[in-house]
């Protein structure tokens, strides 16, 4: 099987990347970039390895990771759909097995909270990986005055790590947020529903999903 990195480095994965960060920029989305995918594939890759599995799951997540947003360069609605199908085509290039493509496709396909869910640990890793991605220079513009809420929420992160803690098999997202920026309400005005996707994908992994703001509990 080919290696992860061969996925990310792919031309066509790249333009992809390049004109779907485009059009969301036009549109005043936060980074959708490679970067932003990068961090995610690592990320997911990374959750799984703690939880020891096999090397073969890890690089599948990893993949996952890497083409999880292509599908905007499509459109941003049912982007996770137009993803999986641009996925394909991509992966069917490549030495996988028809088994392996479509475990890649199916996660991507049901990343998004408006339309997907977790049903296995490669889906759990990436939605988790996925939306734990919040921090202050996602933001694309530098101006306060100009900022929507979902760039002033993402501009009060100043810091954020997931940690999972196998003993006590929980999983937690800690975020370290000025609230003179964002209020906790502004923040679950955002992201509540991919707060309660991540609770239901880490029950997947057999962990509980735990937010942290400022150090103190808050889901």
């Amino acid at each position: 099987m080919i290696r992860s990195e061969v996925i990310r480095d792919d031309e066509t994965v790249r333009a992809l990347y390049d004109k779907g960060n485009e059009i969301l920029g036009k549109l005043g989305y936060t980074d959708h970039s490679m970067s932003h995918a990068s961090l995610v594939a690592q990320n997911a890759g990374r959750i799984l390895t703690e939880l020891a599995a096999d090397e073969h799951t890890i690089e599948l997540a990893r993949m996952a990771g890497y083409l999880h947003d292509i599908g905007n360069a499509i459109n941003r609605s049912h982007h996770a759909e137009y993803g999986a199908l641009l996925a394909r085509q991509i992966l069917m290039q490549y030495d996988l097995t028809t088994k392996d493509v479509i475990a890649i496709t199916a996660t991507v396909a049901n990343h998004d909270e408006t339309t997907g869910f977790a049903y296995d640990e490669i889906s759990a890793a990436l939605i988790l990986a996925d939306k734990a991605d919040v921090r202050r220079n996602r933001v694309r513009t530098k101006d306060p005055s100009l900022f929507d809420i979902h760039d002033r929420v993402n501009y009060a992160v100043t810091g954020s790590n997931l940690v999972i803690d196998t003993d006590k098999k929980k999983i937690t997202l800690n975020l370290a947020i000025d609230e003179s920026i964002c209020s906790m309400f502004d923040y679950f005005e955002i992201f509540l529903d991919r707060m309660m996707m991540c609770r239901r994908a880490a029950e997947v992994l057999n962990l509980c999903f735990r937010l942290k703001a400022n150090g103190q509990k808050v889901l």
